[in-house]
């Protein structure tokens, strides 16, 4: 009995290294670019704590704060060569609660709720379309053209709608300015499923040697910033979202635009 449970054991082995199977070998994640993923986590869900708290503006400078990570740990990850699947998808779900979920909660507290049903349907509509755009960006992730987006990223419509509770949390509370925030919060959540062109900024080279005065003009963007930060960064997600539905626009009126086809 034991000469043939050897022999078998035997012939099994032999299948194994005639086969070539190697023993399999458990793949860990790297550090820097999901520690950052991370960070913009966490202050994503920081921000619907204070959203639920009442705190707005401790929310908005939250989902600006996990903007910055969500920006480093891609860049990151490409400088250090240590792009991963498992980076890409943990990325794609904390965009979702950062980007798509706490907006929704702070715009839903801040004053759209005060609309009832159609308040709740515009934050609905801008936390779904935020699902839909990191679902069709994962999809079309390796067809795409890096150098643009199709559709308003979400950072950037994180971006409009914590501006915009950020720039006037403090004002007193009206059906009007409610009305505004629920406009603004389901347009965002449009635009980031329309087919709308947004450059990416991807081919930007951030080990690459840049004139003097690339570098003058990213310290006096932090200036302006810094005069009034909840404004000026308000103004800034407003041109950036609206700017591609403008050129489409005026791209059908007819004008020309120069070095664009």
């Amino acid at each position: 009995m034991t000469k043939k449970s050897a022999a078998e054991e035997k012939i099994v082995e032999l299948k194994n290294s005639a086969s070539g199977e190697s023993p399999v070998r458990r793949k860990g994640i790297y550090l820097l670019p999901n520690l950052l993923t991370t960070g913009a986590l966490f202050a994503g869900f920081y921000a619907v704590l204070s959203g639920f708290s009442g705190k707005y503006e401790l929310a908005a400078i939250a989902i600006f704060t996990a903007m910055v990570f969500d920006g480093l740990d891609g860049r990151v990850a490409r400088m250090t060569n240590t792009q991963s699947a498992f980076g890409v998808q943990y990325d794609s779900l904390s965009d979702m609660v950062s980007f798509g979920v706490a907006p929704a909660v702070v715009a839903y507290g801040w004053g759209v709720s005060d609309l009832g049903t159609l308040g709740l349907a515009a934050a609905f509509v801008y936390a779904s379309c935020g699902a839909l755009r990191l679902a069709r960006f994962n999809v079309q992730a390796e067809s795409s053209d890096n150098k643009v987006f199709t559709g308003l990223p979400s950072p950037a419509a994180a971006a409009l709608v914590a501006g915009f509770v950020w720039s006037t949390y403090s004002m007193e509370p009206s059906v009007g300015l409610s009305v505004l925030g629920a406009i603004l919060t389901a347009a965002a959540g449009l635009l980031m499923v329309s087919n709308f062109k947004y450059p990416s900024f991807k081919e930007i080279d951030m080990r690459g040697k840049v004139p003097f005065i690339a570098i003058l003009s990213v310290a006096m963007v932090f200036v302006v910033i810094t005069i009034d930060p909840p404004r000026i960064l308000f103004a800034m997600a407003m041109v950036f979202s609206f700017s591609a539905p403008v050129i489409w626009l005026a791209k059908r009126l007819g004008f020309a635009f120069p070095g664009k086809d």
